[in-house]
């Protein structure tokens, strides 16, 4: 069967959230929802999980997965918002483990956070197979950004994270603990040994000034134009573009409040006494 695919765009932080559903009224899965964030005041809003989740009741459709790519340094995730408005999993690769040991070290987090992924309904192995209703879908680990990346194959169309951007931008930064620009360059060319008409869809797009957003290409044009990564482009030479590309780049607007809670797939910090949950900020660290 062939899936149907609706994308959303939050023009805040540059993300496409992904709806991909075997028929109206049917079963769905949603890829990479998002948290709309206030930093200035750490108020919290659901404009952008919400256009999805209008999306899925007027097509009628029961959602069955919430499918992270990994844990975001970009955004807040807005998955347990989205699963108690409409229910589902809540899924991530397995390797999500080392984020959370990486990251509750950094920012000191309680004892009882757990560093086993399972604040997370599900966790993917690479070559897992998993159904969204009567469409066959797989999951594939493509570490580099990130080492829990995960990209989900279903028919025709590969939903590749932050591993590839559309082909003028070129590729995603691998200076996160646990990134690797080597890990990343045969992660990509993973991606890319589909066939080249394979519709590869992207978590963001930073379009150059005269170019519309996009977050839609083809295996073919990733191979012909990518800026990073391109045919003829060796390994070597793309680690030291991905490496030195990376030394001169300032931490994501959002990560400190954003990874705090991915890592807990899409809650917030327990409430202290005083019902508040908090975030904390790590001075002179990063």
């Amino acid at each position: 069967m062939t899936p149907h695919i609706q994308s959303f765009f939050d023009t805040q932080t540059c993300t496409a959230t992904h709806v991909v559903f075997d028929e109206a009224g049917g079963h769905a899965a949603v890829i990479d929802p998002v948290l709309n964030y206030e930093p200035k005041s750490g108020r919290t809003k659901t404009q952008s999980a919400d256009l999805v989740l209008e999306f899925l009741q007027t097509q009628r459709l029961q959602l069955q997965w919430i499918l992270e790519t990994h844990a975001h340094a970009d955004h807040l995730s807005a998955a347990q918002y989205t699963k108690q408005q409409a229910g589902g999993k809540i899924a991530i690769g397995q390797h999500i483990s080392q984020v959370q040991q990486v990251f509750k070290s950094l920012f000191n987090l309680e004892p009882a956070f757990a560093v086993d992924g399972s604040q997370f309904d599900h966790l993917f192995v690479d070559n897992e197979e998993f159904f969204i209703g009567t469409l066959s879908a797989r999951a594939l680990l493509v570490p580099g950004h990130t080492p829990a990346d995960m990209a989900y194959h279903i028919a025709d169309n590969i939903f590749v994270g932050d591993t590839l951007f559309m082909p003028d931008v070129g590729t995603a930064r691998c200076d996160f603990p646990g990134g690797d620009a080597t890990q990343l360059y045969h992660s990509i060319h993973r991606l890319l040994a589909y066939p080249p008409d394979t519709q590869l869809f992207l978590c963001h797009d930073y379009p150059p000034a005269g170019r519309s957003t996009c977050t839609q290409t083809t295996v073919a044009r990733q191979k012909a134009n990518n800026v990073h990564v391109r045919d003829g482009i060796t390994e070597a030479e793309f680690v030291a573009l991905r490496n030195q590309r990376d030394s001169g780049l300032e931490m994501p607007y959002l990560l400190l409040p954003a990874i705090q809670v991915n890592i807990r797939a899409g809650n917030f910090p327990a409430p202290e006494d005083n019902g508040t949950s908090y975030l904390k900020i790590p001075l002179n660290k990063l």
